[in-house]
C-alpha cells in the first residue's frame, strides 16, 4: 500500500511501530518533549493518517486505539524510493557518489556498501 507521510505523520507512526495500540493521550505524552503538539494537533493527523489507510482506529473500548495498517518496512522503502527519483532521478550510484564526495561515510557503511556490491555481482553471475 502506497503512503506519501508528512514529517509529522512520520514521527506517529514511528511511536505505533514502536508500540501499539496507543490512545491520543499516550501519543500526546511520547511526543510533548520533542514536539509541544497538543491533543488537537495529534487528533488531526490521525485522522489523516486514517483517511490515508495508514492507521487504524479501534473506538469499541473507553478510549479509541490506534494502530499501524502500513508496515514500517513498506513506509520506509516507499519514502526512500520516492527521494531517489526526485533528487537523484532514480540513481544510486549518484547518491552513493554525492555522499561519499562529502565525506559522509563511515568504515562501517564502506563495508556494507562493499557487501552489497559482491552480492549483487554474485546474484548477476547466476
Amino acid at each position: 500500500m502506497k503512503v506519501n507521510l508528512s514529517d509529522g505523520e512520520w514521527k506517529l507512526m514511528k511511536l505505533l511501530w514502536e508500540d501499539s495500540p496507543r490512545t491520543i493521550a499516550q501519543l500526546v505524552d511520547a511526543l510533548a518533549n520533542d514536539t509541544g503538539w497538543k491533543k488537537n494537533a495529534v487528533f488531526v493527523m490521525l485522522r489523516r493518517l486514517e483517511a490515508k489507510g495508514a492507521v487504524a482506529v479501534d473506538a469499541s473500548g473507553r478510549s479509541q486505539l490506534y494502530s499501524p495498517l502500513v508496515r514500517r518496512e513498506d513506509a520506509t522503502l516507499e519514502e526512500t524510493e520516492s527521494f531517489l527519483d526526485r533528487v537523484w532521478d532514480g540513481s544510486v550510484s549518484l547518491l552513493i557518489t554525492s555522499l561519499a564526495g562529502q565525506k559522509r561515510l563511515s568504515d562501517e557503511d564502506i563495508a556494507v556498501l562493499k557487501k552489497l556490491v559482491d552480492d549483487a555481482e554474485r546474484g548477476q553471475e547466476k
